[in-house]
């Protein structure tokens, strides 16, 4: 492969491991509006794009009418329990410190203010370039477009990136914007979805990327 210039990193299923707060979010709203809650592994398949899209889901389109009204309850308890049991996978950190030299992005489709208070919160925020998430562009994952003026500013060739997470939108950001793709396996998305769309490198977890990226 090419020599590698930028890391650009998901957040959940990818750096974190967000699950249960965000399951205890979703089934604290569908309680708060009288529904019964669902399995963890529903609510997580739905996780990837976004609040809305992610509270539209977990509704369902029975209950389309309240999903404005369920927006505020999750918004509002996610808010104030984000990082109850949320946690770093193992090696985050020190990959991260690993790759010290390299330029480094953080790009996810969460709101952005809950992704920074994250990255704050584990203390990884200063290891990014920039931080992106919902609402600090008018683009979400995986439209190419949240990537390349990052590109261009930071004057990096795509073929000389690499789009690191677990989701089907981070390998569709590295195709769309013409870069590398590394999925990772033990995060949200099932294995065989995310292999299917044939990424460069898959990694069953964060130490795998000191064996692929140098």
């Amino acid at each position: 492969m090419s020599p590698i210039d930028l890391m650009v990193f998901d957040l959940d299923g990818t750096i974190v491991d967000s699950s249960p707060d965000l399951i205890a979010a979703a089934n604290f709203t569908r309680l708060a509006l009288k529904l019964p809650a669902l399995a963890d592994e529903a609510i997580i398949s739905f996780v990837g794009d976004g609040l809305e899209k992610l509270v539209e889901r977990f509704l369902g389109p029975e209950q389309k009418h309240c999903q404005a009204e369920a927006r505020g309850i999750y918004r509002e308890y996610y808010g104030e329990h984000l990082a109850d049991k949320t946690v770093l996978y193992p090696g985050a950190l020190e990959v991260l410190k690993f790759f010290g030299n390299k330029k480094k992005l953080l790009i996810t489709n969460k709101d952005r203010d809950f992704t920074r208070r994250i990255t704050d919160h584990f203390k990884i925020t200063p290891f990014f370039e920039e931080i992106i998430g919902m609402g600090s562009t008018a683009y979400r994952k995986p439209e190419a477009l949240i990537l390349l003026p990052l590109l261009s500013r930071l004057r990096i060739d795509p073929q000389r990136t690499v789009v690191i997470g677990d989701g089907v939108a981070d390998i569709n950001l590295a195709k769309n914007a013409d870069s590398k793709s590394c999925a990772m396996l033990n995060g949200f998305t099932s294995r065989a979805t995310l292999l299917a769309l044939q990424p460069d490198f898959a990694c069953e977890s964060l130490w795998e990327l000191k064996g692929i990226l140098c």
